[in-house]
């Protein structure tokens, strides 16, 4: 996203890796009541403003939002708040919604918005191509360079500028078949023997490792090789709603719903092409061809049209993937997440439908926590579902 930022000619960076520091400066100017990510993002954006070299009159934020019952809804005030407490009132906060489709970014939002959708494409790639060889590698550490390399790759494409979207694409092709032959090139034993985790959850904390204490590197540790709900499904689902709020607002024939599906049209077109050099590399590891199909397997136990945001999107993907042959499902979560607490709460009659599939929920509010214990309970229950389970896991050619 940043790069697709600096090819309009904004100088945009992403925020340093998390570190205990971020987690003091965030409970400072917190009350310790709200989830995790604020803390995390409060306190990330607070370092650059304790740096020397904080111009504040060079500076904004990149805070988006939502709209729904989420606290995430508040992230951007409760930041400007802080701002203006510590005397930086003017620094902005950009705050984009997912009420439109997060197409409240400017006059530039076409292209932005086209680039930044073809780096969440890449970037969730290069994370299914990491967790689907780190577990398996001969030597440790060999997976994750070649991640940084591809990550590196994409956004010095990404980010030229006076470049046309659609040529871009035609580039980051190249970028992605690099990066698969650069993963195929990885000394590695594929064994069956591993056990297979979903992991869904609330969309910062599955994906931040600082917030959720590198949870599937513990699990590859112990065995585990795991699937990460991507980042790209939070896009559709917005889509959706999109498109929803305008039926409902204008009716079903309308200009306003003409340039949504365009727009969706779009999207699919640059995915499938950016896909389309690793479609046998990412045999078993499907993502669904629609939003739709994780919708539609929630609906008996959350209706999408009554219950809004990650709720949803997790009840449904821990369903579609019980159908792709995993042995348990972990669902991360900050401590006090009301979309975790109620899928904990739905989660007994999704596992009674799913032939008792192991789901574990995990929740993290930035202090230790007795995670390897729980994982070990887990896991032990994992292997146990292995064995007796009906849907079979597809492997791709390579596995032994």
């Amino acid at each position: 996203m940043a790069a697709a930022f600096r090819s309009i000619g904004i100088e945009a960076t992403v925020t340093p890796d998390s570190t205990d520091e971020t987690l003091s400066l965030g409970g400072q100017y917190s009350s310790g009541e709200e989830c995790l990510p604020l803390k995390i993002t409060l306190g990330d954006f607070l370092r650059i403003c304790h740096r020397p070299d904080f111009d504040p009159r060079r500076t904004a934020f990149f805070m988006p939002s939502a709209s729904g019952p989420c606290r995430f809804g508040q992230y951007a005030e409760a930041l400007k708040q802080v701002l203006r407490e510590l005397g930086h009132a003017d620094v902005p906060v950009f705050s984009p919604s997912s009420a439109d489709g997060y197409e409240g970014i400017g006059e530039m939002a076409s292209q932005v918005m086209r680039l930044g959708w073809m780096g969440i494409v890449l970037g969730d790639l290069a994370v299914r191509f990491v967790l689907k060889t780190r577990p398996y590698e001969r030597t440790a550490g060999d997976s994750d360079e070649v991640y940084a390399e591809a990550i590196e790759d994409f956004q010095q494409i990404l980010e030229r500028q006076g470049v046309a979207p659609h040529d871009t694409r035609g580039v980051l092709v190249n970028a992605v078949t690099r990066m698969r032959n650069r993963f195929r090139g990885i000394p590695a034993r594929y064994t069956k023997d591993r056990l297979f985790v979903g992991v869904v959850g609330e969309i910062f904390c599955r994906q931040n490792v600082f917030s959720n204490d590198d949870l599937i590197r513990r699990l590859e540790q112990k065995g585990g090789e795991c699937w990460l709900s991507d980042i790209a499904e939070w896009v559709w689902y917005t889509n959706w709603r999109q498109e929803r709020d305008i039926v409902r607002q204008e009716g079903t024939f309308n200009l306003s719903r003409l340039k949504h599906r365009i727009k969706t049209h779009v999207q699919h077109r640059d995915e499938q092409i950016l896909l389309s050099p690793v479609v046998d590399d990412l045999r078993g590891y499907e993502e669904p061809e629609n939003v739709l199909e994780v919708l539609d397997a929630a609906e008996p136990y959350l209706p999408p049209t009554g219950a809004l945001g990650e709720m949803v999107l997790s009840i449904g993907k821990a369903v579609y993937l019980y159908g792709k042959g995993v042995d348990g499902v972990v669902d991360v979560s900050p401590f006090t997440c009301m979309n975790g607490v109620v899928c904990e709460a739905v989660y007994p009659a999704v596992s009674s439908d799913c032939d008792n599939l192991p789901i574990r929920s995990c929740y993290f509010d930035g202090v230790d926590t007795h995670l390897d214990r729980d994982q070990e309970i887990f896991l032990d229950l994992a292997r146990a579902y292995r064995s007796r389970k009906r849907p079979r896991r597809v492997y791709p050619d390579y596995f032994e």
